[in-house]
């Protein structure tokens, strides 16, 4: 969906107030006043709270980016003023109000929640909108009047005589284009090619806005021409890494980048080479990771733990041979077309061998002893 802007504009922060709960007083905190911001104001193109919060969120993410700003939504470097209003007539706008600073994605779609809800509670009572600012109580979820509103032109706007208009020529125009960063729409289209799911993609985006460290969208697209192991390192990311780099204290964090690719390289080539199971690559990266260290022979480390799958036809053909005879009804079942016993006695041959076991050698075995 396509989101206009009406328009972005500069302004000067003017401080803070504050207003305790039961308190017959106010504070004020200054030590914002002067600092620039600039305001987004965006065309009235949202129709549900998830259109809000999904705009909110791609604004924040190609603001940092573009380095605009670190947007760090605790501190306040990134706030959402959220207008709402309801009609019954879908082609105009009714009265709206105005819930300011929001400093959270989730909180800007409830905001608009509660304020639908509280909207059509008014007007179903034959009662009017008050055009107002309000304020939003995250622990009550819930909105609540603060000022009313004014519009426009009751602020008596006029030009600052002192500032002259700014021009900016298309040549200017077509070199800061030219210096910006890949933006996440980008992103996304690159990793398009790889078949990842969008939750998948999303959290790549969002774990580069978040660590300084290591850029993982950067490292994908280093391998992207090899899409098997550019996919299987995306989901190792996703799945593995980035859950363990949110611990400031990880070790994950030591690793330089390209000894951090190297490892996941040696990792997917034994994988792909049958002397790891999928679960077998996943506590070997763990376990390197954990480590913080440069592992240079991933091979030596996976056998040091115990991690290459056994491939001795032998020795697995005496483990199958095992679990056949304890198993009949498995076996059975197996003979007269129930297909997940299969999964059942490799599971069995798993177990035996801890995990060492080729699956899909073990699986062969079971068919080859059974003549199936």
């Amino acid at each position: 969906k396509r989101i206009g802007i009406r328009e972005a504009h500069l302004e000067a922060d003017a401080g803070k107030s504050t207003h305790p709960a039961g308190q017959d007083y106010s504070l004020v905190d200054l030590n914002r006043a002067g600092t620039p911001l600039i305001e987004i104001v965006s065309e009235p193109d949202m129709h549900s709270p998830a259109e809000a919060k999904a705009y909110v969120r791609e604004l924040y993410l190609r603001m940092r980016y573009a380095d605009v700003s670190d947007c760090n939504l605790y501190y306040g470097n990134m706030r959402f003023d959220v207008n709402v209003s309801v009609n019954s007539d879908p082609s105009k706008l009714g009265t709206r109000t105005e819930t300011k600073n929001l400093n959270s994605f989730r909180s800007v779609e409830k905001a608009a929640e509660y304020e639908i809800n509280r909207q059509i509670e008014v007007l179903e009572k034959g009662e009017l909108i008050t055009q107002e600012t309000r304020g939003w109580d995250d622990a009550k979820q819930k909105t609540f009047s603060q000022r009313s509103k004014e519009d426009a032109h009751d602020y008596r706007y006029f030009p600052d005589p002192d500032l002259p208009p700014v021009e900016l020529d298309d040549n200017h125009i077509a070199a800061i284009k030219a210096e910006m960063p890949i933006m996440p729409s980008e992103w996304r289209k690159r990793l398009s090619v790889l078949g990842l799911d969008k939750s998948a993609m999303e959290t790549l985006l969002d774990a580069d806005t978040e660590f300084t460290e290591v850029s993982y969208l950067t490292l994908i697209e280093e391998v992207i021409a090899d899409k098997d192991f550019a996919k299987a390192l995306a989901n190792w990311f996703v799945n593995l890494e980035i859950p363990m780099y949110r611990d400031t204290e990880s070790t994950a964090r030591q690793l330089a980048n390209q000894d951090r690719l190297a490892a996941y390289r040696a990792a997917y080539d034994l994988l792909s080479n049958g002397k790891l199971s999928s679960s077998g690559a996943k506590t070997l990266l763990q376990r390197i990771l954990s480590s913080g260290e440069v592992v240079k022979d991933v091979s030596n480390f996976a056998q040091r733990h115990n991690l290459i799958q056994e491939s001795d036809e032998g020795e697995i053909a005496k483990i199958v041979n095992k679990v056949i005879t304890e198993n009949p009804k498995a076996v059975e079942d197996l003979r007269t077309g129930e297909t997940k016993a299969i999964g059942f006695l490799v599971g069995q041959v798993m177990k035996h061998s801890q995990g060492r076991a080729n699956p899909q050698l073990a699986q062969e075995h079971i068919k080859k002893a059974l003549n199936i």
